[in-house]
């Protein structure tokens, strides 16, 4: 490895290229780093400052040729050393087009610093970047005209540094003498000896300066042979991110992996370990090369992608599609990944995609109903794969949703009806979506939510007029404070301005009122001659009846679910009168299980035969009672516990009554606050 601190002049000097590798990402410094860098600039100018250091450059050294370009591959810094080039870029074009301003020479900068005067082809240039970025900065570099419509952040850097330029904040020459103050420090690795790869995530081992997923192609692609590198980038990778858009490429890719590695795993990996997980998956994974892996990764990638943008020539599909994207339920897209491969697979056919799809909505949109919390489901659908028959794909979903309890359950016609009509449905972030679906439900002519507003047909104003409070009765504050935002008082309207406040028949016979209305929705309301409770429960439960059909519940026969219905055996219900509970310790335990019941609404609590057990998905904390104390086992490893007052003991290998390597005990109610913040620690690992 050479280390040596220079300028950008000294290290583009020379015969001599940087070329930037294809599992590299593309340029994507924005307008804001180039500020940062401009006021850098300008301050260090202004101040007299004899210099500034603004970071390194890793590259290693190709094979040096006898004659030619020496060569170097960036590994890390293509972003500092891409927008220092368009600033010189810049500087050279305001040379050309100020021929009278002599303090500068655009011919040094041209054959200098961004070209290789006597090479000619791609050898030509000082720099060299990957797929359209390299056309387009060679287009600068030769002052070629690049169409009006293409997108790309050389450009828009360019454009930003030839402003800055021609404003002249200060001299172009003053720019340019201090661009050469600029320090950097430049990294040369032997091929033969450094780990590049190890190098590289040392450089960027907070994950800040790349997403996951850049993380995750360059572990990809920089072990490969080159010409194995180019076959997978061309023929995989980057027909993988085209996949994606290129405003939200980063995030979006991130989040595909993360859930990818759910699908594979069932077991969701942490926010900001993707990458590491990645490299454990990879080492174990069934593929044995790189190409492999990428062809299943590609294959994913492709549902992701229709799903996450609504893409599929199936018009029912892509309705399902953009119910799925519209109720947020980015917790089932492993589960998603899962049956869509099995659908090209041949596991299943299309239409029994389609109902399983709908099963997934009718889960998320019932619970979100009936206000079931929503912590649970992503351990749901990372698991939900485990339970499928592959003989009996459909019925095996459909009884797995029917057989959940508890925090896990699939409302069922007579919860979910019950909740649909006294929900407050207005103030749900899904409130357009029900309403568009209630609408639009088996209409051949569907309208388009965003042309419509909400309206209360009995108004939100608190100081009704006189003809409200008479057709509401004298118990009318009551009824608006408990129907107001409910199913059966919305409804959707163009003219919501216009309705206002006034009395329920103005609002029908007015120009654009109910009776002109073409909407489903208004079907009931527009046969009512007063607006009261009565009318707003019946249309509540009309409406209920609809959403039942648009959501429905999975039906099995009892044959079809008996074979998944575990025989109930003859098992001794234990309860806490089942354990040796003195006075003394029955407090501690009331006290301690009051706290961990409080932690969620999702908690469940099983009296086991020598235990009391908390759980999620599975047991996070278990309490044993003894003769003065409560003993109590935490599911955590103990390396991973935070026990500032050092009340926990490490039990790994040693055979104890519950679960978990960390043990403690409460002897006395002022330990009580302690020995919760130990609990919860267990209780949120699960709960992520």
């Amino acid at each position: 490895m050479d280390a040596r601190k220079g300028n950008i002049y000294e290290i583009l000097n020379g015969n001599k290229q940087f070329l930037i590798p294809v599992y590299q990402r593309f340029y994507s410094w924005d307008i804001d780093q180039c500020k940062r860098l401009w006021n850098d600039i300008v301050e260090m100018q202004r101040k007299g400052k004899e210099g500034h250091f603004v970071g390194s450059i890793v590259n290693i050294a190709e094979q040096a040729m006898p004659t030619g370009v020496q060569k170097y591959m960036i590994i890390d810094g293509q972003q500092r050393m891409t927008t220092l080039t368009l600033l010189l870029l810049a500087l050279r074009d305001y040379a050309i087009m100020n021929p009278s301003d002599t303090t500068i020479n655009a011919r040094r900068i041209d054959n200098m610093l961004l070209k290789n005067e006597y090479e000619s082809g791609d050898e030509r240039y000082k720099l060299l970047l990957t797929e359209t970025d390299r056309d387009i900065l060679i287009s600068l570099v030769e002052e070629k005209p690049i169409a009006e419509d293409t997108r790309s952040r050389l450009i828009e850097n360019y454009n930003f540094f030839a402003g800055k330029l021609a404003d002249k904040e200060i001299q172009p020459a003053e720019v340019y003498e201090s661009i050469g103050k600029l320090q950097i420090v430049n990294i040369t690795l032997d091929r033969a000896v450094d780990d590049a790869q190890a190098i590289f995530e040392s450089l960027n081992s907070t994950g800040k300066e790349l997403s996951e997923s850049d993380l995750i192609r360059n572990y990809v692609l920089m072990g490969l042979e080159p010409s194995e590198q180019t076959y997978v980038y061309e023929h995989l990778w980057r027909p993988m991110e085209q996949l994606f858009i290129y405003e939200t490429q980063g995030t979006v890719m991130d989040a595909f992996f993360r859930h990818y590695l759910t699908m594979k795993l069932s077991r969701i990996p942490k926010q900001g370990r993707v990458y590491e997980e990645f490299k454990l998956y990879h080492l174990n994974c069934e593929f044995g090369t790189i190409r492999e892996l990428c062809q299943d990764l590609l294959e994913y990638a492709k549902y992701y992608t229709n799903i996450v943008f609504k893409r599929n020539t199936d018009t029912d599909l892509k309705k399902l599609y953009e119910d799925i994207i519209d109720l947020r339920m980015e917790v089932s897209y492993p589960f998603l990944l899962k049956i869509h491969h099995d659908c090209v697979e041949g596991l299943i056919t299309s239409d029994e995609l389609k109902k399983i799809l709908k099963l997934c909505i009718s889960y998320v949109l019932r619970r979100a109903i009936c206000e079931i919390p929503t912590n649970s489901m992503n351990k749901t659908f990372a698991t939900l794969k485990n339970y499928i028959r592959p003989d009996d794909y459909l019925n095996s979903v459909k009884a797995f949703f029917v057989m959940q309890d508890t925090y896990k359950e699939f409302p069922d016609n007579d919860k979910f009806e019950g909740a649909f009509e006294s929900r407050d449905i207005y103030n749900m972030r899904a409130r357009n979506y029900i309403l568009s679906r209630l609408e639009n439900f088996e209409n051949k002519a569907p309208i388009i939510i965003e042309n419509y507003t909400i309206e209360h047909i009995m108004p939100q104003n608190k100081n009704l007029s006189f003809e409200w409070q008479a057709d509401l009765g004298d118990e009318w504050q009551e009824v608006q404070k408990k129907y107001l935002h409910t199913i059966g008082n919305l409804t959707l309207t163009a003219y919501n301005s216009e309705m206002s406040d006034r009395p329920f028949l103005e609002k029908m016979d007015m120009p654009g009122g109910f009776k002109e209305s073409a909407l489903r929705l208004n079907k009931y309301v527009v046969l009512q001659n007063k607006w009261n409770e009565k009318h707003i429960q019946e249309r509540a439960n009309e409406l209920a009846k609809k959403a039942e059909s648009i959501w429905p519940y999975p039906t099995l026969t009892a044959a079809e679910l008996a074979p998944y219905q575990v025989e109930e055996k003859t098992v001794q219900k234990y309860s806490l009168e089942t354990y040796d509970v003195n006075a003394f310790t029955r407090i501690l335990f009331e006290s301690l299980d009051k706290r961990i019941m409080n932690l969620s609404p999702a908690v469940k609590k099983e009296y086991k035969k020598l235990y009391v057990a908390y759980k999620l998905d599975t047991n996070f904390v278990d309490i044993v009672f003894q003769k003065q104390r409560l003993r109590i086992s935490i599911n955590m490893k103990f390396s991973e516990i935070n026990d500032p007052n050092g009340i926990c003991k490490d039990i790994t290998g040693l055979g104890r009554w519950g679960n978990g390597d960390v043990e403690l005990f409460m002897e006395h109610q002022d330990e009580l606050d302690q020995i919760m913040e130990i609990v919860k620690q267990s209780f949120d690992a699960q709960a992520e």
